[in-house]
């Protein structure tokens, strides 16, 4: 199960890489988070070490305990990062300014990059790596990951499909239905042999 982050409120208003904390908003979308995954078994959460997304890991994490497993273990992994944006860092937000990479990357250019920064298919690999070892460490059960929205959008239909088994979520898909704060996929199988079998609100 991977999810992006919750609502988060930010000190900058440039490019950065800032870790947020989560709002008011954010706090509650993280319970309900952790209250709609009730029955599902999850065993462990990961997360990106940025802070927005270890308190909506945090949060999550607390309404999952129960009496076999009182207090879920919560682990924030560098890999799991958003998308490095390199030399935009410190210039003026522009969302532009992003998807001028990131749509070549869904159209399957993804040895694009930023200038200074990551290409598409660094961000695969980090995040395969990263969910690799998840499923290594936990084989056959259900855990939470906690990420970000443009890396998620760009690495789990393309980690999936290389499992030869997109369940119906194309790179196209992802790019037309980003995933809002909270809102998760459900990737299943293992290291290797990923499969997206839903994706946004339908995962819910």
């Amino acid at each position: 199960m991977v999810a992006r982050h919750a609502r988060a409120a930010y000190v900058e208003t440039w490019f950065s890489d800032e870790g947020g904390s989560l709002t008011d908003e954010g706090r509650a979308q993280a319970r309900r988070l952790g209250a709609s995954l009730v029955g599902e078994d999850v065993v462990a959460v990961v997360t990106s070490d940025t802070s927005r997304a270890v308190q909506t890991g945090e949060i999550a994490a607390t309404r999952l305990a129960r009496p076999a497993l009182p207090h879920l273990p919560v682990t924030a992994v560098k890999a799991l990062r958003e998308v490095f944006l390199g030399d935009l860092l410190g210039s003026a937000f522009d969302v532009g300014r992003i998807e001028e990479v990131t749509r070549l990357w869904h159209a399957g250019d993804l040895e694009v990059r930023f200038p200074g920064g990551e290409s598409g298919t660094e961000v695969v690999r980090r995040h395969a790596d990263a969910l690799d070892q998840v499923g290594r460490a936990h084989p056959g059960a259900t855990v939470l990951v906690v990420g970000h929205q443009t890396a998620l959008g760009v690495a789990l239909p393309e980690l999936a499909r290389a499992g030869r088994g997109t369940g119906g979520v194309s790179p196209a898909y992802a790019r037309d239905h980003p995933l809002g704060n909270t809102e998760r996929a459900v990737l299943t199988g293992g290291p290797g042999r990923w499969t997206l079998a839903a994706w946004g609100p339908a995962a819910g």
